[in-house]
């Protein structure tokens, strides 16, 4: 019997992949990312290397190729199926061939194909993109190189199953990582965060404008790599010149100079919130949800920790709006028949119901209750704010973010990717497509903050008149490249991409002006900027453009037009970024070997996180694999991935069950009224740290009611006690400061005052206005 040595999977497969290196080039707010594959086959076959990997949605891969001994092989962009065509016909020729596309279901999975790899020969195989940097809610500079792929489940009657269901699994991959990463920033760099082991960061210079981190030796990658970038002063406004490329000529795309705007719109004072509006909360409460937030299983549940959070978004409405709550998974429910109006009795029936929320309803069928809320007829000055949780594993993410895209006029959406492995393409793309906003929870984060972040926008009044006003030079003229923007929200980033037309005096300045409406109120943001270009080798802000471009043209209503793939392939071929239409090909036409034995196809392990627990199982039609030998006709070769009807928990060994404790914060916090008060009941006394009858016998007035002097004591209590996780109950306090002002008297500041002794606190009277 023939003996496999190397590198194994758990079903001792041999794995071709040996290593991963990355290289990452953070400027401001966009990361220039190189990743290096070491490739070697030690077998005794040629083989067929896949490798599924999971990229942002939103990054624009731009260069793609491979070192054979010693040779480069650079890879061409060109219309996908010609690609491909190309990719056989090397093969079958004994051609060595190097495939890398993006997924047809989804923009966040690539699959790279490394096709005829000889016995006991090294491939290196590297590629390039680059991203635009999420900024977090507590002003972090987010960039995430993503090692979680999570099996995207297949509705019912999809006739494509997903590309990541047949993909090997394994708990620990058995290949390493290592990363480094390079930052510069004329803001200045405070610190650096990751949620894996770091070596120390070193400052490059004394003003700490420029310093570099990388990963500990011998990483696996077993999770997303996360770091977390924190600047002085993450909110100025900023705007680099990019210059056109010098052999491209001018006019083009690529030959004229881009600019890169990056705006925080500032409302003229602290927007007042609206107290109207449906607001409808859709939970994924499929079996996948069930897992850990973080990856080492010491958390809380996806779905507990969405439980919590809902807890906070009931406790923190406003009176006299509507809500509903829906739940799904292989099919859906809601809490109410249509939504409700938000009082006393509607918010205990909901926490009621939420008490029996589990992660309990099988597959991830999304769809169908996103049709359900939009048959549903809006209510009449109360406009629909949709909030959509989900651990983001579907397959069908085109057909989702098209059904969103389509009732967009009727409400806002704010999307939650929760867990690691959640698709950036849908999270993102429901989110833009009705206007709102997204936020993704990964490892040991708090699910709370960001989510009460975009209540607080939800509840912020809708600016009006969008319009983008440029101040340049005689004879430059700015063409707009990315969308003009139809929501903002106050504080929170808005780019712009634009191409520089025209004669560019370098010596000059330009000014960009966002001008809007709020509450018939105009308002101007602007940002002056210098014209000297950046001569940039890696062109990063014309492939940002050009991803953006496409973007737009992928989910136009048009999109399938023929006008509109050309239009697409142009874009992709002049900018050399990859599309849905093209595909990235290189051929080593110096192995011209025919094919002695049949080539193996070997599809790379990835780390599985939820499905590797035991006791997780997959219901439905088993997978169907593929035999060892592989055709030479890459259509006759296509993946019969078998699909999976639902994910169940099987044994409650899977994860940690024992009941959650609850912190005393979200004690107090669960026993607010609709209103914002408080009872003054014996389980208050306890939580305020307070004998029985305390409260009432230490009412400082003897007209002032007992409500009132609870509610007084509850705010307190929590600035005093809760204040690192103001973020939290921050609106929930605000609705419990107007009901206190609308029901005391004129003596409030001697209440508080009284409460900060009865507490032995020292709690400032100015949080309670005054």
């Amino acid at each position: 019997m023939e003996r496999t040595c190397g590198l194994l999977t758990a079903k001792n497969i041999p794995v071709p992949l040996r290593s991963i290196s990355v290289e990452v080039e953070v400027k401001g707010f966009v990361a220039d990312v190189s990743a290096s594959l070491e490739y070697k086959n030690e077998e005794t076959n040629p083989v067929e290397a896949v490798f599924v990997f999971p990229m942002d949605s939103d990054a624009a891969v731009y260069n793609f190729q491979a070192v054979v001994d010693g040779k480069t092989i650079v890879a061409k962009i060109k219309e996908k199926e010609q690609a491909k065509d190309e990719y056989d016909d090397a093969i079958s020729a004994g051609h060595e061939a190097f495939l890398l596309e993006e997924d047809s279901s989804s923009s966040d999975i690539f699959t790279c194909t490394v096709g005829n790899l000889p016995p006991a020969q090294s491939a290196s195989i590297s590629f390039s993109f680059v991203q635009e940097l999420a900024i977090e809610a507590d002003g972090a500079v987010r960039f995430a190189l993503p090692a979680v792929l999570n099996p995207r489940y297949t509705p019912t009657g999809a006739q494509v199953p997903s590309v990541t269901q047949d993909l090997p699994r394994v708990k620990s991959p058995p290949y390493t990582l290592t990363l480094q990463a390079q930052i510069q920033s004329p803001l200045g760099i405070s610190r650096v965060h990751s949620n894996c082991g770091l070596n120390p960061l070193e400052y490059l210079n004394p003003d700490k404008t420029g310093a570099k981190v990388s990963l500990k030796d011998e990483h696996r990658f077993d999770k997303d790599v996360e770091l977390l970038i924190y600047y002085d002063n993450v909110h100025t406004p900023s705007a680099i010149v990019e210059a056109g490329v010098e052999s491209v000529a001018p006019g083009t795309l690529m030959g004229d100079p881009a600019v890169m705007v990056n705006i925080y719109p500032q409302f003229p004072e602290k927007p007042s919130q609206i107290t109207s509006g449906e607001f409808i909360f859709l939970l994924d409460r499929s079996g996948s949800m069930a897992c850990s937030m973080s990856n080492e299983n010491d958390g809380p549940s996806r779905i507990q920790s969405a439980k919590d959070t809902l807890l906070l978004l009931l406790k923190s409405l406003p009176m006299g709006c509507f809500f509903n709550i829906y739940g799904f998974g292989s099919h859906f429910n809601s809490f109410f028949p249509a939504s409700v109006e938000y009082n006393q009795e509607t918010m205990c029936q909901a926490l009621e119901k939420l008490k029996g929320v589990d992660a309990d309803m099988g597959g991830t069928e999304i769809l169908d209750p996103l049709t359900d809320i939009y048959s549903k007829p809006c209510k009449a000055g109360h406009p629909r704010q949709l909030f959509v949780f989900t651990d983001g594993e579907v397959s069908n993410t085109k057909m989702v973010i098209a059904e969103v895209r389509k009732n967009a006029p009727s409400h806002r959406c704010f999307s939650f990717g929760i867990g690691e492995g959640a698709s950036t393409e849908l999270i993102k793309g429901i989110a833009k497509a009705a206007l709102g906003s997204s936020q993704f929870i990964t490892g040991k984060e708090r699910m709370q903050p960001k989510v009460l972040q975009s209540l607080k926008f939800a509840l912020q009044p809708a600016v009006t008149g969008l319009t983008i006003n440029w101040e340049l030079p005689p004879g430059l003229e700015a063409v707009l490249l990315s969308q003009l923007p139809t929501v903002i929200f106050n504080e929170q980033r808005t780019i712009i991409y634009a191409q520089l037309k025209g004669k560019v005096d370098s010596s000059l300045e330009a000014e960009m002006s966002l001008k809007y409406s709020l509450k018939e109120q105009l308002v101007q943001n602007s940002v002056k900027f210098n014209l000297q270009p950046n001569k940039a080798q890696r062109s990063t802000i014309h492939h940002l453009a050009a991803k953006t471009m496409i973007g737009i043209l992928d989910s136009g209503s048009d999109r399938g037009t023929d006008s509109v793939k050309k239009r697409m392939i142009d874009i992709s071929t002049q900018a050399n970024v990859i599309s849905p239409k093209t595909a990235f090909i290189a051929i080593n036409k110096d192995l011209n070997q025919p094919l002695q034995k049949p080539m193996v196809r070997r599809n790379i392990p990835l780390y599985g996180m939820c499905q590797g627990f035991p006791g997780l199982v997959f219901q439905g039609p088993a997978p169907v694999f593929q035999s060892n030998a592989v055709a030479h006709s890459r259509k006759a070769r296509s993946l019969p991935f078998g699909g999976y009807a639902r994910m169940m928990i099987q044994s409650d060994k899977a994860l940690n069950t024992d009941p959650p404790k609850e912190s005393p914060v979200m004690k107090l916090i669960s026993q607010q009224n609709a209103d914002g008060s408080w009872l003054p009941d014996d389980s208050l006394h306890t939580l305020l740290g307070l004998k029985p009858q305390q409260i009432k016998k230490s009412v400082p007035q003897k007209d002032i009611e007992l409500s009132l002097w609870a509610t007084v004591l509850a705010v307190i209590w929590l600035h005093a006690f809760g204040a690192d996780t103001k973020d939290e109950w921050e609106l929930l306090v605000d609705k419990s400061l107007s009901w206190i002002k609308a029901n005391a008297g004129s003596d409030l500041g001697g209440c508080v005052k009284a409460g900060n002794a009865l507490l032995k606190t020292s709690v400032d009277p100015c949080v309670f206005g005054f």
